[in-house]
């Protein structure tokens, strides 16, 4: 709560009309782009005059000021040093365990039954699946649970909150902003830990024509092509879970409480995916279908389960961006 306010006091989205008036800067950010725009200092008459035209001059200019919102929000995520120390440990874990598997890898080739670690001896494209696979357990829910546990709530917490919303329909503006800069980060996180993996792969391991698990073997082009689509696919369940953040963010003005509450979750999922006992319910847990890359891993590929996969996360990204834009546009924020 800002200092001399009355609690509870309700935010007015918009200066009164004709007082010209404008929110202060919110976080560096300046007043225009904490309205997500340019000031609204215009006259009346101008404003019913882009009405009375059908508002197809204002549409560019509401296009425009989008991508400035957009382009903000991403500098403050991408310029933020916690966030670049993730992306740093992202980069460095796939290096660790390429060197690892260096060692250790036994020699073998590719199979029906083949295991990515044998699939590796033959190939250092595999590097970049097992990575994946890997760091999709813990560390790429954390990087994204920080990110969008923070993404409300660390502006309600500093302060900067109200100031972004203080134009007409503002509140779900801002929300599908913060959405589509939690994809993107979504999709950075998961392309460094692919991109990483494969260069230590292709240092550390023959390269070659690509044996998949089903025993096919297809070209290194046709290989990486895979990847980029298991690359999308994570991008994807984790665009999920950061809408469950980004949820349970609006809900508190402590970052840290929703970013432990989605990182509970995303465990507390994966416990129960592997308890048999929870069987009935395994296929609805958020972090079921999150594995399911190994469909594009195959030949044929495995349609069926990447449609319920991807069914799965845009059932969840739906019912968790509905509840956060609930919560956003009835709110009253006084922080």
């Amino acid at each position: 709560m800002s200092n001399g306010e009355t609690p509870g006091a309700p935010l007015p989205l918009a200066d009164p009309p004709g007082t010209g008036g404008s929110a202060p800067a919110a976080a560096g950010r300046g007043p225009q782009a904490a309205a997500g725009g340019p000031a609204t200092n215009g006259t009346v008459g101008e404003r019913g005059r882009g009405l009375v035209a059908g508002n197809s001059p204002r549409r560019p200019a509401a296009a425009r000021s989008w991508l400035r919102l957009l382009a903000s929000e991403l500098g403050l995520i991408f310029r933020r040093w916690r966030n670049l120390a993730l992306l740093a440990v992202l980069a460095i874990l796939p290096i660790v365990l390429g060197i690892a598997l260096r060692v250790t890898a036994p020699q073998g080739g590719g199979g029906p039954e083949s295991s990515f670690l044998d699939q590796l001896a033959g190939n250092g494209v595999f590097l970049a699946f097992i990575a994946l696979t890997i760091m999709l357990t813990l560390v790429l829910p954390l990087a994204v649970a920080v990110v969008s546990g923070d993404s409300i709530a660390g502006e309600a917490g500093s302060g900067t909150l109200r100031y972004l919303l203080t134009v007409p329909a503002g509140r779900t503006r801002l929300l599908s902003v913060k959405y589509t800069a939690l994809v993107i980060w979504s999709l950075t996180a998961s392309l460094v830990v692919s991109v990483v993996s494969l260069i230590t792969g292709v240092v550390l391991f023959p390269v070659g024509p690509v044996t998949l698990l089903s025993g096919t073997t297809v070209s290194l082009a046709q290989g990486l092509l895979r990847l980029l689509f298991v690359t999308l696919f994570i991008a994807a369940a984790m665009s999920a879970l950061a809408a469950i953040g980004l949820a349970l963010s609006t809900f508190t003005e402590h970052p840290i409480g929703a970013i432990a509450a989605v990182l509970v979750l995303a465990v507390a999922s994966e416990v129960a995916d592997n308890v048999p006992q929870f069987a009935p319910i395994q296929p609805y847990l958020p972090t079921h279908w999150w594995l399911s890359f190994d469909a594009l891993l195959r030949s044929p590929v495995a349609t069926g389960d990447l449609a319920r996969s991807f069914v799965s996360f845009g059932v969840y990204a739906l019912i968790f961006l509905s509840i956060a834009w609930a919560r956003l546009t009835t709110a009253d924020v006084t922080s």
